[in-house]
């Protein structure tokens, strides 16, 4: 039996009982059978039901946030907020996959040479609780519309969230094996993975998590992609707006308690500045409110289980004790982590080499457009980095250096349907959104029509 439990209250929420292997055999099967008519319906008809879906995500908006709230303790403003993204995706497909997946004519020697975008059949989608609709709508919607049909195995702490999602694409008219929540334990991944039915792979998550998932698509040569941690550095210059920059780099550390992949986990400042941008950033995260994740005024939550935040509180008691100095936060109870600043951060420090996965943020100084490239680029992860400077010169000079898969320039590190979002070193690969995203999981097949 599975069971979600509300991060905020301790109380018991849903329960959720697991497929059995013959269950979930039948589940797979329904979904081959369903890929076989899928593939073959138009454009338009997938876009219709895409937008039957973003219809009921805008309907009903609270409902949904609600269960995200409840199941991982999400401030329920930013609950909100995530189902609106979601609608937003969809629209974005409906509006642009036909043109994105056309073919893509190619002059040769030939009568006519061109690229097909076809269809794989069904994709296994290993998703993350901390943003348990968005996470699964950025992966189901362009696969939907390419023509696959998706298979979900969520988080355990977020199952009503996967349920939920299932019945919405029902309630908008797709056939019952198009998109399925698969309420399975982590032990069955593997068969699933193994299943010759299942044609590839995409997990959003840790790293060793990742690396256990590739390795077994790998063995079945089956592609995977892999969306996984990240230790984004929020690099500031002493020529950027101070008052500007501080409002987003707090936003970019502090959103969704600190529980995102793409959240500003490393702020590094120009000595010039770092006093005053400090003072700066420290009243600012004090001004955050703190408390019941169902109160529209809360922006600072709870993490979504006990031992995330008894893990984050260890990775700050190492680096204190390595030197770095607590200046704001450090409190934890239960699931509630204050908001934490620490300065005097080397790159020695756990809390610089590691993923912090919730409300703590770094600090460490540097010189000069060098060090500060050296010091964002001193991480094993690489999935994104902002830059905050007024010298666009500077921007051009520098955006080449960084190791990542995105930089963003004066602005937070954000995912949208219409970029590509993934990351480079242990930070994975492959693409999600955008046309890039679109074509992960699909064959590109080559015609070639002789004269």
């Amino acid at each position: 039996m599975r069971i979600s439990i509300n991060p905020y209250t301790g109380k018991r929420l849903f329960e959720f009982t697991p497929l059995t292997s013959e269950q979930l055999n039948k589940k797979i099967s329904n979904a081959d059978h369903t890929y076989r008519t899928w593939k073959k319906t138009t454009f338009e008809h997938r876009a219709a039901l895409i937008r039957n879906v973003a219809k009921i995500l805008k309907d009903k908006k609270h409902k949904y946030a609600t269960i995200i709230t409840q199941e991982m303790g999400k401030p329920i403003s930013q609950a909100v907020a995530e189902i609106e993204k979601c609608a937003w995706v969809c629209e974005y497909y409906a509006e642009n996959a036909a043109h994105q997946l056309k073919d893509e004519i190619i002059e040769t020697d030939a009568l006519k040479s061109y690229v097909r975008y076809e269809p794989l059949g069904g994709i296994l989608a290993i998703m993350p609780w901390n943003y348990p609709f968005w996470q699964v709508f950025r992966f189901a919607v362009p696969n939907l519309m390419a023509g696959n049909v998706g298979l979900l195995k969520h988080a355990s702490n977020v199952m009503k969230c996967g349920d939920s999602i299932d019945a919405i694409f029902l309630e908008a008219g797709f056939p019952k094996g198009c998109f399925q929540n698969l309420v399975i334990d982590s032990e069955k991944v593997k068969s699933v993975i193994e299943n010759d039915l299942v044609k590839a792979v995409t997990l959003t998550g840790s790293t060793p998590a990742g690396a256990s998932v590739a390795s077994l698509a790998g063995m079945k040569i089956k592609k995977s992609v892999l969306e996984l941690g990240g230790s984004n550095a929020l690099v500031v210059f002493d020529d950027a707006d101070l008052e500007e920059t501080v409002k987003t780099c707090v936003q970019a550390r502090f959103q969704n308690t600190g529980q995102s992949c793409i959240a500003g986990k490393r702020l590094l400042l120009q000595r010039g500045i770092a006093k005053d941008f400090t003072n700066r950033f420290i009243l600012e995260v004090q001004k955050l409110k703190a408390g019941d994740p169902m109160d529209k005024n809360t922006y600072i939550g709870v993490l979504a289980r006990e031992d995330l935040s008894k893990d984050l509180e260890a990775l700050v008691d190492k680096s204190v004790k390595m030197g770095a100095k607590l200046i704001a936060g450090g409190h934890r109870e239960k699931t509630f982590f204050e908001p934490t600043v620490l300065t005097g951060v080397t790159k020695e420090m756990p809390i610089f080499t590691e993923e912090t996965f919730g409300p703590v943020i770094g600090i460490t100084i540097f010189d000069d457009e060098q060090s500060a490239v050296e010091l964002s680029n001193a991480s094993d992860f690489g999935l994104g980095a902002s830059i905050f400077t007024s010298d666009m010169d500077r921007v051009e000079r520098l955006v080449p250096q960084f190791d990542e898969g995105a930089v963003f320039v004066n602005e937070l590190v954000k995912s949208d349907p219409r970029l590509p979002f993934g990351g480079v070193k242990i930070s994975g690969y492959g693409r999600e959104l955008s046309y890039h995203g679109i074509k992960e999981f699909m064959n590109r097949k080559t015609v070639y029509i002789k004269k």
